[in-house]
């Protein structure tokens, strides 16, 4: 039987095109558009699997207006067979939950259920980049119910209908096996996209794009659009830099470069300004009768995800927003934390000392690694007997394709990746009623150039935050709370992937929340691969200064560090004391991860980079040419002003 392989492609807005409306949403139709980044990847995937299976029949397809036809057309013309899209005004304003919706029911009209005799895989790039969430994978996954993998690096089928592939996880990768049909999402660590051949554009341009609408698939409007959709997107603002100028450094030489900075740090210079909301003028609001839409759901329940025996710092870290929500909240709102694992018992009283007030405890040795099948499962049984109003999630490798298949399995909205987290409540003006309480999620959106603020209406209330947002809450020693057991009712479809490999090493991730300071090399610092990046950081160590070191985005998609000490929006979001980034240019996406650092520090050898509009101190010049210099001043004792730790 002949493979097919379908990749899922979207077109999206350059956002340096886009522009907002007089409603505070933002306008896309004028925009340039092009295929997103990540989706490219998926693309190439594919393209590679037909190397292996020479036989395998290509499909492209899209949700969006007519103008994406382009992109399906691009697709043909790099090697794919044939297109198809989804298209209906019905379907604009939809979520991901909708979309994801959507365009599980064209595959399934399509032929491709789980059910399916012929062998299929669905590949998607990891998130788009208008909206960074990483949901639609997950969703389609569970609404056609069938296994998947996210944040993949390489796929490859095995011949036995089985796929292998490399995931992504914090501290290492795992290789994994699953059955077909699968869904895959594809990082940009994999194989660059080629560009389209000359034969493939004349093809494309000669080829039908079949194009259905809402009735040909037979899908309602129950579910989709604005109107279906459990969530919706209430206001964007523009995301604007708090930090004063940047003071370079001057010198006709690197020692007096170093020197320079040295001086600049000691009289104390730049430092990050806590700035005050500005209070906005009050709008009148309504005499409308105020409406619950919980139905009975009460209670925040939290996922304490488990990573070598450990609970993840970015687990604690939502028990801070946790705490804040049920004191918004008030009437003895109680936070549930549910923990999965072999033997992880013992972890219930740190969760306890540290803010939950029950957790929820699911012990089996199958469940020792973290799995999305079996995971989901369980949270879809303790959501279906605990009713909780909100759940949240680490938006971790795992968090992010977890909470979306819940979401799904529980008709829930999920809104990815947040930074803020309240309760507010949301005045609609046609219904002439006020929802209230309702979880209010702000999340950078459109290459961390916007901040949206997304309510969701359907309990529980889903949420990822960002990891490194929020502090761990301190914890009360001897705290008292309620250590439960919940049975789980699995069967063995739940356990059809297979783990065959996890490396896992330390990779910085936890120092990463705890250093002091952080040198982060870019692309510009990878003809030594990152060589003198560690050696100033083992310098600081033998200071006695908590020092760890780091990279962009690129670094990682080139192989030279591993993705769990990424810094930026797909990465990690830190907040040392001092952050040095060496060869950086300054992308937006990596000033989401670093930009709350006490003191920002850049070495680039373009004056015009980027980096230097969002530092404190900068030096022009070759990073080979700096960096031994000031490897030098620190074994002389210069530590970025950073007391040493005092040895015993």
């Amino acid at each position: 039987m002949a493979l097919t392989i379908i990749s899922l492609i979207k077109q999206v807005p350059l956002p340096s095109e886009m522009r907002m409306g007089e409603d505070g949403l933002m306008e896309r139709t004028k925009a340039k558009s092009i295929i997103n980044n990540d989706c490219q990847f998926g693309l190439e995937a594919g393209l590679q699997l037909r190397k292996q299976h020479p036989e395998s029949r290509l499909i492209v397809c899209s949700m969006g207006p007519a103008s994406f036809e382009a992109s399906l057309r691009t697709a043909i013309s790099m090697g794919y067979d044939e297109a198809y899209l989804l298209s209906d005004r019905k379907l604009g304003g939809s979520d991901t939950y909708a979309t994801g919706l959507a365009i599980s029911t064209m595959l399934k009209h399509l032929g491709f259920t789980k059910d399916s005799k012929e062998p299929f895989i669905i590949l998607a790039g990891r998130q788009t980049s208008d909206g960074d969430t990483a949901h639609v994978p997950s969703q389609v996954a569970e609404c056609i119910g069938i296994p998947q993998a996210t944040f993949v690096e390489s796929v490859k089928a095995d011949g036995t209908g089985k796929v292998i592939a490399k995931r992504i996880i914090e501290g290492g990768y795992q290789m994994m096996k699953l059955p077909m049909p699968c869904v895959i999402s594809l990082t940009p660590t994999g194989i660059p996209p080629r560009k389209p051949s000359l034969s493939g554009a004349i093809k494309a341009r000669n080829l039908h794009i079949t194009t259905f609408g809402i009735d040909d698939i037979g899908l309602g409007t129950e579910k989709i659009g604005i109107n279906g959709s459990p969530t919706i997107v209430v206001k964007v603002v523009n995301m604007i830099s708090e930090r004063p100028p940047v003071t370079m450094s001057q010198g006709h030489n690197e020692a007096a470069l170093v020197e320079s900075l040295i001086a600049n740090i000691k009289k104390g210079g730049n430092v990050l300004e806590k700035k005050e909301k500005v209070a906005q003028k009050e709008i009148e609001r309504p005499d409308f009768p105020e409406k619950d839409s919980r139905n009975g759901a009460k209670g925040i329940l939290t996922w304490a995800e488990v990573t070598n025996g450990k609970i993840s710092r970015p687990s604690l870290e939502l028990l801070t927003p946790a705490r804040n929500l049920a004191n918004q909240l008030g009437n003895d709102t109680r936070i549930m934390t549910l923990i999965i694992g072999k033997n992880v018992r013992s972890l219930a009283q740190t969760l306890i000392e540290h803010g939950s007030d029950e957790v929820i405890v699911v012990e089996d040795d199958k469940l020792e690694e973290y799995l999305v099948l079996p995971f989901s499962s369980i949270f879809a049984q303790v959501i279906k007997e605990r009713k909780p109003e909100i759940a949240l999630f680490a938006a971790t490798t795992s968090g992010r394709e977890l909470a979306p298949r819940i979401g799904m399995k529980t008709n829930s909205g999920v809104t990815a990746d947040c930074t803020g987290l309240d309760i507010g409540e949301y005045v609609d003006k046609k219904e002439k009623v006020i929802y209230t309480p309702i979880l209010e999620s702000r999340r950078p959106t459109y290459g961390e150039s916007k901040l949206a603020t997304i309510l969701g209406f359907v309990c529980p209330q889903i949420s990822t935050a960002r990891a490194g947002t929020f502090e761990v809450p301190k914890r009360v020693n001897g705290r008292q709370g309620i250590v439960s057991s919940f049975n789980p009712v699995l069967t063995d479809k739940d356990f059809v992937v297979e783990i065959m490999k996890t490396v896992r090493g330390e990779g910085g991730l936890q120092n990463l929340f705890e250093a002091n300071i952080i040198i982060s090399g870019g692309r510009g610092t990878t003809n030594d691969n990152l060589g003198l990046v560690k050696t100033l950081a083992e310098a600081l160590l033998s200071q006695g200064i908590n020092a760890e070191w780091a990279s962009s985005r690129p670094v990682v998609d080139e192989g030279v560090a591993e993705y769990a000490r990424q810094v930026g929006q797909t990465g990690k979001t830190i907040r040392p004391k001092v952050y040095i980034a060496i060869g950086i240019s300054g992308a937006i996406q990596h000033i989401a991860g670093m930009k709350e650092s006490e003191k920002i520090i850049a070495i680039d050898h373009n004056p015009k980079a980027n980096i230097f509009h969002h530092a404190d101190f900068g030096i022009v010049g070759e990073y080979q040419d700096i960096l031994p210099e000031l490897i030098e001043r620190i074994k002389a004792g210069f530590t970025f002003g950073i007391e040493p730790k005092k040895k015993l």
